[in-house]
């Protein structure tokens, strides 16, 4: 398991609350014994009174919100149930696509094989927003929207729009390889040329909700490592100008 120094991530902090910028590759909770690098098992580590107020999945990168005592948990218990945390998160799919608060409302369920699909008549009720933030010639940095928070909601109503996700390979992405578009390519001999981005190409980019005295809290996240690189050899190498 990816480890991390979760002092280092911390982008917000007041007496209620404590943000990290969680890493790709490292689970919000434990998976299994003897591997305690979660955010969780961290985060007991640097203040026992620290509980995870909502969750990201392993591969996600940005923002996850913690409380520092049990009031400030039950307030944002209640903001998330009651949908009153706006949540913000950036996606690079495949494709060229124009969203302009596009709301895809597609209700999921979860399967057996631990993914989710679509369901009209079984699924909870599930809608995200979608606009455009920059297209390239064979990608589009969409922000994502919503509303509700189901398991790999973004992902699946991204990839119902044939925008999949880059990299996710279990929702229809595709892995990224440079040498799909860059001219004059060249790779060193006897290497292998490696994805511009190993993980699903998702970031939770800002988190808004009213802290318990009623002023709102405002925090954002800036792209992981992989994510600016990727993103960066878009705007280099796949612009409509190159």
């Amino acid at each position: 398991m990816k480890r991390f120094n979760f002092k280092n991530q911390i982008v917000f902090e007041n007496s209620n609350y404590l943000a990290i910028n969680k890493p790709p590759g490292v689970s919000s909770l434990h998976e299994r014994i003897g591997l305690a690098n979660s955010v969780f098992e961290q985060a007991k580590k640097y203040d026992e009174q620290l509980q995870l107020c909502h969750r990201l999945d392993k591969e996600t990168s940005g923002v996850l919100l913690l409380s520092k005592h049990a009031k400030a948990y039950s307030h944002a218990a209640q903001a998330f149930e009651k949908r009153k945390v706006k949540k913000t998160y950036h996606a690079i799919s495949n494709g060229i696509h124009t969203f302009d608060n596009f709301l895809v409302d597609l209700p999921l369920v979860t399967t057996r094989s631990g993914r989710s699909a679509v369901n009209k008549q079984k699924g909870k009720p599930s809608k995200t927003t979608f606009n455009t933030l920059e297209n390239f010639t064979h990608f589009t940095l969409i922000a994502c929207s919503p509303v509700s928070g189901r398991q790999h909601q973004i992902r699946i109503h991204l990839a119902s729009q044939n925008a999949p996700i880059a990299a996710d390979e279990i929702y229809g992405g595709e892995l990224p390889f440079l040498s799909n578009f860059k001219k004059k390519f060249n790779l060193k001999k006897g290497s292998e040329e490696q994805p511009m981005i190993s993980r699903f190409a998702l970031h939770a980019y800002s988190l808004s909700f009213q802290d318990m005295d009623g002023t709102t809290l405002n925090i954002m996240a800036d792209y992981p490592k992989d994510f600016r690189v990727f993103l960066a050899q878009l705007q280099k190498f796949d612009s409509p100008n190159y």
